[in-house]
């Protein structure tokens, strides 16, 4: 069952992602045209990863245990609790206690890696082992670790976003299955809502983007958006999935009593890492979050029971229901390494070994990021947990593309976001177009 703080971690780095994403530079490093060094013969290789919480630590330790049994001759020097912008100042220097290969949590990064040259292409090593990523690794999770065709990362575990449900509200409030449909959130969100006052004794879902994970991105995965077009222009004015999620946020937001009194409402609420979350203690009955949530929330000994299924999706998309927003950790080869063949049998083994893969995601309680892993009878889990295994596995589930100045494009959307659902903006066509062309000036900026 996932654990408090290996996620506050986890999540404290995706909050940080868009300044990070900032500290990487270009031409961080040239990409070696080969690597040349010999992996069978006695070597060691510098291993930088993100996670410090002690079951982290302790999963990174075993994991790493397995690799070096398994190659006897590579010597693996493990280098934990880097954050991405210590990660990406050594990769721009370079030398001999830099990394050969990292571990990121921050996706939103990719872009950045590969077009600064950062992280080399993997086209050439997963070629070479003879492995398809395609059919190594779930569609979203495959997407997420490449940018304009260049490979410069790899999926190791990923999250899934799914929807926590109050069992026992629902039952008081007579609703017998989850939500499949938004009309049919719409309907349950108000159901389960019971106002007090101006306020309220318990809210039915917190649909703001304030809210808790409630981002736009991760509603609108529900949607299957596509975010840039062939010529790699916005297309947040052109996709009717982004006016047809911003216009179901808003009404739901109104709905349910409208902007001012749930951020009246939540600004009472406890925050999202503690054990007062209000999904926690009942304020909340409905809400969207990854799979990390679950052991959470049973650690803080809730007075209900939970359940747990896939976020709904549009009426109209109703047969895709069981899909998700996915993200997750990724992994790669510094361009200044000088033991690339070597730290690629690492990067092998950890990503795409299905007992290593499995292994460590029991230890750190995360989903695995292969298909073998997803299926492997091996995986220790809460029976609800399986509901995230599905929606990492489905093909319809999605995710946010790389882009070269990382999430920034995702900061420019949710700020309209909050304008919009505000009441700020008026007009959301004119709205979107203008956020459209905002985004493409900032993509420009960056070549």
């Amino acid at each position: 069952m996932p654990e408090v703080i290996p996620e506050v971690v986890r999540k404290t780095a995706f909050a940080l992602t868009v300044s990070l994403a900032l500290l990487t530079t270009a031409c961080t490093g040239q990409s070696n045209s080969s690597a040349t060094d010999d992996a069978s013969k006695d070597t060691t290789i510098n291993f930088w990863h993100a996670w410090s919480a002690p079951n982290e630590v302790k999963g990174v330790k075993s994991l790493i245990a397995g690799f070096e049994k398994a190659h006897p001759n590579i010597h693996v020097n493990v280098v934990g609790n880097m954050t991405d912008d210590k990660i990406n100042q050594a990769l721009r220097t370079g030398g001999g206690k830099a990394p050969d290969v990292i571990s990121s949590f921050t996706t939103n990064n990719v872009g950045k890696f590969c077009s600064s040259g950062a992280l080399v292409d993997l086209n050439p090593f997963f070629k070479k082992s003879d492995i398809d990523p395609e059919k190594t690794f779930p569609k979203a999770m495959n997407e997420y670790t490449q940018f304009d065709g260049n490979r410069c990362s790899v999926p190791l575990l990923g999250d899934a976003y799914g929807l926590y449900y109050n069992k026992t509200a629902f039952e008081k409030a007579g609703i017998e299955n989850p939500p499949k449909t938004w009309s049919e959130f719409e309907k349950d969100a108000k159901k389960l809502t019971i106002a007090q006052g101006d306020s309220y004794k318990q809210l039915g879902f917190m649909p703001d983007y304030h809210g808790w994970e409630s981002t736009t991105e991760h509603y609108f995965a529900q949607f299957s958006p596509t975010y840039f077009d062939s010529d790699g222009k916005s297309n947040v004015a052109k996709d009717p999935a982004f006016e047809a999620g911003f216009r179901l946020q808003k009404k739901l937001v109104d709905e349910l009593g409208g902007f001012q009194r749930l951020e009246k409402f939540r600004a009472t609420l406890g925050d999202e890492w503690g054990p007062k979350h209000p999904f926690h203690t009942g304020q909340v009955a409905m809400q969207l979050d990854g799979e990390w949530r679950l052991g959470m929330a049973e650690a803080a000994k809730p007075k209900f029971e939970i359940g747990v299924a896939p976020l709904p999706v549009p009426d109209d998309q109703a047969g895709q229901y069981g899909k998700g927003y996915i993200t997750g950790t990724i992994a790669g080869i510094a361009a200044t390494s000088h033991r690339q063949n070597a730290a690629w049998e690492l990067v092998k083994y950890m990503t795409t070994n299905t007992d290593a893969v499995v292994n460590f995601s029991n230890a750190i309680h995360n989903v695995p990021s292969t298909f073998a892993g997803l299926k492997s009878p091996k995986l220790k889990y809460d029976p609800r947990f399986k509901t995230f295994l599905d929606i990492a596995a489905n093909p319809d589930s999605t995710t946010t593309p790389a882009s070269i100045n990382g999430g920034v494009y995702l900061v420019t959307i949710q700020q309209f976001g909050y304008d919009y659902e505000s009441g700020k903006v008026k007009d959301l066509k004119a709205g979107l177009k203008k956020t459209a062309a905002q985004i493409d000036t900032d993509i420009a900026q960056a070549k």
